[in-house]
């Protein structure tokens, strides 16, 4: 058993209060998170965590881990130009090799700043779960199916992820309504329903993605994706800025996760996802970086911010998206949105996924209330341990992945030289 002592707990059971307490662990489960009384068992470690804060880690619910080997290589031009001159063709060069080497570098950064585990989309699946495995980090994989592809990629990925351990999950998806045709997508619906699995896609991230919909279907890529059965059970979609009313009459019937990638959002002039409605209407909230190309950074602690404040901003109301709904949204929303039900908060018999905050640091005092500190205050050098599936892999700057650092960064140069200098 591990024992993390001396310091205040967050369970996120019920809110985001702090108070004095303990977590244990055993094997990958929390055994204890809260006030201790009595006898303590005898532990094979104990971590002193000197006033600091244990809390759930967060969960980054969108993502393309891989896209490190573009960040900052094509930046400060408009969507488009971005995606099919710098994007596209760069990525029809990529191996699985190299998807690996890039990953396993994302997954350090996702260790750093507190993130336990990611919901991720992107190529050459296979090696992208090796490197989660071997680093020992969790992620669930959406689909990204897009025209010409075959349904039965969908059902083989489904059968072979989900069987690959707690570590590794998948979801059905397709990369978008503009990069799929019909007889794909109703044939996802089939898949949906004899899954009862849920279905998630990029959603109205710009408006011309919501008008072109509008242009070819007569209603919105919600409205179509519900009009072919996709959302019979349940699912979300990445970013959601342009929903229109009818939009939210269907997320908030279906249930459905608004996965909001703020930064992104913002740095290709996206637009300011509706997060005021969402909360009125009581639909699910979950956050993400979307990938390292178009962030460029994997930090959530800097997505909570900006969430807030683009809110309050774009509203005019300073009083909109408290920072607490935010926290909440970006830890237990993320790991309900992609399905780790188990990942959700800490408490006994739930996966033993985690981070301990520093709240000595300069920019974490006073401590009027430390989820707003939390959002509008804490950076990622606040983080100092991360846990998932019981396994210390971040503690105090040191990574333990399986492998040697310096390795790693040596391995995502090579093959970004390769890739990016042809």
């Amino acid at each position: 058993m591990l024992r993390l002592y001396n310091g205040l707990v967050m369970p996120m059971t019920s809110g985001c209060e702090a108070s004095p307490g303990e977590v244990w662990t055993e094997g990958d489960r929390i055994v204890h998170a809260g006030p201790v009384s009595g006898e303590t068992p005898a532990f094979e470690r104990e971590i002193d965590l000197r006033g600091g804060l244990v809390m759930p880690g967060f969960k980054n619910a969108h993502t393309h881990s891989a896209m490190t080997f573009l960040r900052s290589f094509a930046d400060d031009l408009p969507l488009q130009s971005w995606l099919f001159d710098k994007v596209f063709p760069l990525e029809d060069r990529l191996t699985p090799e190299a998807v690996y080497a890039f990953t396993r570098l994302a997954i350090l950064e996702y260790l750093a700043g507190g993130t336990t585990a990611s919901f991720d989309m992107y190529f050459h699946r296979e090696a992208y779960a090796a490197a989660n495995l071997d680093s020992g980090f969790r992620t669930v994989i959406c689909g990204a199916l897009s025209s010409g592809d075959s349904l039965s990629i969908a059902a083989d990925d489904y059968a072979r992820f989900n069987s690959m351990g707690p570590l590794v999950g998948y979801r059905f998806g397709v990369h978008a309504e503009y990069t799929a045709d019909e007889a794909l997508l109703r044939g996802m619906g089939e898949l949906v329903r004899q899954y009862r699995a849920p279905f998630w896609s990029h959603n109205s991230e710009t408006r011309g993605e919501a008008e072109g919909s509008r242009e070819r279907h007569g209603m919105s890529p919600t409205a179509y994706f519900d009009s072919l059965g996709l959302y019979d059970y349940g699912g979300g979609g990445f970013h959601c800025v342009h929903l229109d009313p009818g939009d939210f009459d269907i997320f908030a019937g279906r249930g459905l996760w608004a996965v909001t990638c703020p930064a992104s959002n913002a740095k290709l002039a996206s637009g300011v996802a509706p997060l005021g409605g969402f909360a009125q209407r009581g639909i699910h909230l979950a956050v993400g970086t979307d990938g390292p190309a178009s962030n460029n950074a994997l930090d959530m602690f800097r997505e909570m911010y900006l969430a807030c404040v683009l809110q309050k901003l774009a509203s005019g109301d300073a009083a909109a998206c408290p920072a607490e709904g935010m926290l909440l949204a970006a830890c237990s929303g993320g790991a309900l949105a992609m399905g780790l039900d188990d990942c959700d908060c800490l408490a006994p018999g739930k996966a033993a996924d985690l981070t301990v905050i520093d709240l000595d640091r300069p920019n974490m005092r006073p401590r009027h209330d430390i989820a707003k500190n939390l959002v509008y205050s804490g950076t990622r050098d606040c983080v100092r341990l991360t846990m998932v599936a019981g396994r210390v892999l971040y503690e105090d700057g040191e990574f333990h992945v399986g492998e040697d650092v310096e390795k790693i960064y040596a391995e995502a140069e090579k093959y970004t030289k390769e890739i990016c200098d042809t």
